[in-house]
C-alpha cells in the first residue's frame, strides 16, 4: 500500500461514511486480524475514523454523511495506513479503550482490555459472592482495568493491583489517577503473591497469562504487539494458573472467592485438573473460560491431591 496509490484513490472519499467503508475494505484486503475490542474490519475502521476526526463513538448516523475537509481526510488516511503497516490494535493507536463503561489508557506495555470478567463486575459478582467484598485483589493487573472497575462498581472496596512488570504498573497507576481512586486503589509490584505479606482478600480476580507456548507462536501479528509476558505461560498455558491455585488460599479470607480467566485454554485446564470443583459462569455478551472457586473448596481440593 504505497503512499502514492493511497493518496490517489482516497481523493474521491468525501464523507465520513466513505472513509469508514474504504478503511474496512483496505483492512480486509491487507488481511488484518481483529479481537482487541472489535471483531471485524468495519467496526475497527469506524472507531479509527471517528477518533481521527475527533468525533464521539456514539455519533448519530446522520453525521456519517458529513463531508470532510482535505486535511481531515489526510489525517484519517494516515491513521488507517498506520493500522495496516504496524499491525497495532486500534486501542494502541488511539491510546484508549472502554472497559465496564469506563475509559482506560493503554499502550504496548499492557494487554488490550477485553475480558468477559467485565460482566461479572457489573453484577458485583452475584451470585458468586454472598457478601459485598471490601478487600479485592486484581492479580496480573496489566492496565488495572479489572481492579479499577471493581472499585468503581463497589464503592467501599479497597483494591490492590498487582503485576510483576514495572511498565504495566505505570499504566495502571495512570488509570488509577485518571479515575481519582488513589485513596482506595493501590498498585503493587509483586511476582503474584510474593510481595503481599499478610494481606488477605475477600475476592481475588485474575486474568493471568494462559496461552500455551505453541499457540502463542502461531498468533497473528496483532497479538504479538501485546506483551508476551502477559500471554504465554508454558507448554499448556497453565504455569501461572497452577501457582495461583496453590498459593491463593493463604491470601483469601475464610469465605473468600477466587475468580480466574483461562480463556480458550479451558481444555488444558481441565486436562491438568479434571477433578477441581470450579464453576464456569455463563456470559450474556459472549466470552467464556472464567472459573470461580471458594477458598473452602480450593483448600479441600488441594488437601486431597
Amino acid at each position: 500500500m504505497s503512499q502514492t496509490s493511497v493518496g490517489d484513490e482516497t481523493i474521491a472519499l468525501e464523507t465520513v461514511r466513505d472513509l469508514v467503508r474504504w478503511g474496512a475494505s483496505e483492512f480486509a484486503r491487507q488481511g488484518l486480524i481483529f479481537g482487541h475490542g472489535t471483531d471485524n474490519a468495519l467496526d475497527e475502521s469506524f472507531h479509527l475514523v471517528l477518533h481521527a476526526l475527533k468525533l464521539p463513538a456514539d455519533l448519530p448516523t446522520l453525521y456519517l454523511e458529513s463531508r470532510v475537509t482535505a486535511s481531515e481526510r489526510a489525517s484519517v488516511v494516515e491513521l488507517l495506513r498506520k493500522r495496516v503497516e504496524t499491525r497495532q490494535p486500534a486501542a494502541y493507536l488511539i491510546g484508549e479503550i472502554q472497559f465496564c463503561g469506563l475509559p482506560f489508557y493503554v499502550d504496548e506495555r499492557v494487554l488490550v482490555p477485553r475480558s468477559p470478567i467485565a460482566e461479572l463486575i457489573e453484577a458485583q459478582f452475584e451470585p458468586w459472592v454472598t457478601q459485598t467484598p471490601t478487600r479485592i485483589l486484581d492479580l496480573c493487573t496489566g492496565s488495572g482495568c479489572i481492579g479499577i472497575a471493581c472499585a468503581a462498581a463497589i464503592e467501599d472496596a479497597e483494591v490492590d493491583l498487582v503485576d510483576i512488570d514495572a511498565g504495566a504498573l505505570e499504566v495502571a497507576q495512570r488509570n488509577i489517577d485518571r479515575h481519582g481512586l488513589g485513596d482506595r486503589v493501590k498498585a503493587i509490584r509483586s511476582d503474584l503473591f510474593a510481595g503481599l505479606g499478610k494481606r488477605q482478600y475477600e475476592l481475588i480476580v485474575s486474568n493471568p497469562p494462559y496461552v500455551p507456548t505453541a499457540e502463542w507462536q502461531a498468533l497473528g501479528r496483532e497479538f504479538h504487539q501485546e506483551p508476551k509476558l502477559a500471554l504465554e505461560a508454558g507448554s499448556d498455558g497453565m504455569d501461572i494458573v497452577e501457582r495461583i491455585l496453590r498459593e491463593a488460599p493463604k491470601y483469601l479470607s475464610a469465605k473468600g472467592l477466587l475468580i480466574c480467566e483461562v480463556g480458550g485454554s479451558v481444555p488444558e485446564f481441565e486436562a491438568r485438573w479434571p477433578d477441581i470443583p470450579v464453576s464456569w459462569p455463563d456470559f450474556e455478551r459472549g466470552g467464556d473460560g472464567v472459573f470461580a472457586i471458594s477458598r473452602a473448596d480450593l483448600v479441600g481440593w488441594l488437601k486431597g491431591r
